[in-house]
């Protein structure tokens, strides 16, 4: 399939304004992505003219939001390859997700003092805090593999990380600040060797690689809409229904329940059992809408656009003097997200510098901080691609860093 990065930048109205006096230059889709038009106006078109609660009301309106809202649910399901719309849980975020799914496997495997999860030192803020928190309070162990120089896992004490005392193995599938594609094929299969179940943060990799969850290895997955074209507020949960059904729920109230005694509650099947209360409707909506939009361009075409884009800012920052990248230092393995670091000049004022002239990055430890640490620095500078960046926008982005080296000596 072809792939028109011009045409695709006419879908997004954002890229019509300026920023500071430039044309906007936005290098930060790992933060959060633009929409669409086809996007927005679903959303629009929803709360004008069919907006209702879901599964609730027998009128019309409660009818047709109830419809849109299961059709993103199945519509999302087929984009990752779920064996059915039912493992599709939807939370507000990939942290909610992640949350939910520690507090429901620690209690469904009864965690405790001599158990053991397994994380990486790699991970976004996210997928660690959850699993710290779970061990604190059931008395496991917690354990993570390292960071090589040269960004990948270690994988090197595998079989003595997973063994017979883990339960869990929790790993980010692409890193939001190396931008490293975990090939876990190997982790996997060794936490199946001792029983263990392995849980996959696809934030970053769900909106940028063709996903298909029967071939990837994990029990469940954790994304977010915000990251993948859609809006803030809505996440996934995916996991094997069979996992999933003998999950206790995070929360609990309305929808999630199959009968109310005052003696006691039963508790509806999976999703529904962990989508208490009304839930994101307009969001879950645009959602479906975002994958439609992807679907139709292809997540093939959308990974090569996105190589393409990658290979060019890495040859582009490279010949910028006094640039560290870091992560992998070609594409193969990595995704489109390179963070790096300015020789003498802190990267907030990177970053403020980049601002001025209308090139939108990110700046901070991006909710990784271990990630900074192994590489002994305070923070990094983040430029992260997507389907509409364009080279004149990576063009922009090495002018801006000869500015940084002439502003600050």
């Amino acid at each position: 399939m072809s792939f028109d990065v011009e045409q695709v930048r006419k879908d997004f109205p954002i890229f019509e304004r300026e920023v500071n006096g430039h044309p906007l230059v936005y290098l930060d889709s790992a933060n959060t992505s633009q929409k669409p038009v086809q996007v927005l106006d679903v959303m629009r078109a929803h709360q004008e003219r069919y907006n209702g609660n879901v599964s609730r009301s027998v009128h019309t309106l409660g009818t047709e939001s109830t419809e849109a809202y299961e059709g993103a649910r199945a519509r999302i399901a087929a984009f990752i390859g779920a064996a059915s719309p039912d493992e599709v849980v939807f939370t507000k975020n990939s942290t909610e997700a992640i949350n939910l799914a520690a507090y429901s496997l620690g209690q469904m495997l009864r965690l405790g003092p001599g158990d053991e999860v397994v994380i990486s030192e790699m991970e976004h803020h996210s997928n660690l805090v959850p699993w710290q928190l779970l061990c604190e309070r059931t008395g496991a162990t917690l354990r993570w593999f390292g960071i090589t120089d040269s960004g990948f896992l270690d994988e090197s004490p595998i079989d003595e990380l997973i063994n017979e005392r883990t339960k869990i193995v929790s790993l980010v599938h692409m890193s939001n600040v190396l931008g490293t594609v975990n090939d876990v094929s190997r982790i996997s299969a060794r936490a199946r060797e001792v029983g263990a179940l392995v849980m996959l943060d696809c934030s970053q990799s769900v909106p940028h690689l063709p996903i298909d969850v029967r071939t990837l290895g994990a029990d469940l997955i954790a994304f977010t809409g915000h990251k993948m074209l859609g809006p803030t507020g809505i996440g996934v949960l995916w996991g094997r229904f069979d996992l999933l059904a003998e999950m206790p729920p995070f929360l609990a109230g309305g929808s999630m329940i199959e009968t109310v005694t005052m003696g006691g509650t039963t508790f509806a099947a999976p999703p529904a059992r962990f989508e208490a209360g009304t839930p994101p409707i307009t969001e879950a909506i645009g959602l479906g809408a975002a994958v439609d939009y992807l679907t139709g361009l292809g997540m093939d075409a959308v990974h090569r656009h996105e190589q393409e884009i990658t290979r060019y800012a890495l040859d582009a920052l490279t010949s910028v003097p006094g640039v560290r990248i870091f992560g992998p230092a070609t594409i193969e393995g990595r995704g489109g997200t390179v963070s790096f670091g300015v020789d003498g000049v802190h990267p907030h004022d990177v970053g403020q510098v980049l601002d001025a002239l209308g090139v939108e990055v990110r700046v901070g430890h991006h909710c990784a901080r271990p990630v900074c640490s192994r590489f002994s620095v305070p923070a990094m500078t983040r430029a992260s691609f997507y389907l509409y960046t364009t080279p004149a926008e990576i063009d922009a982005l090495a002018r801006g860093l000869d500015q940084v080296r002439k502003v600050f000596g």
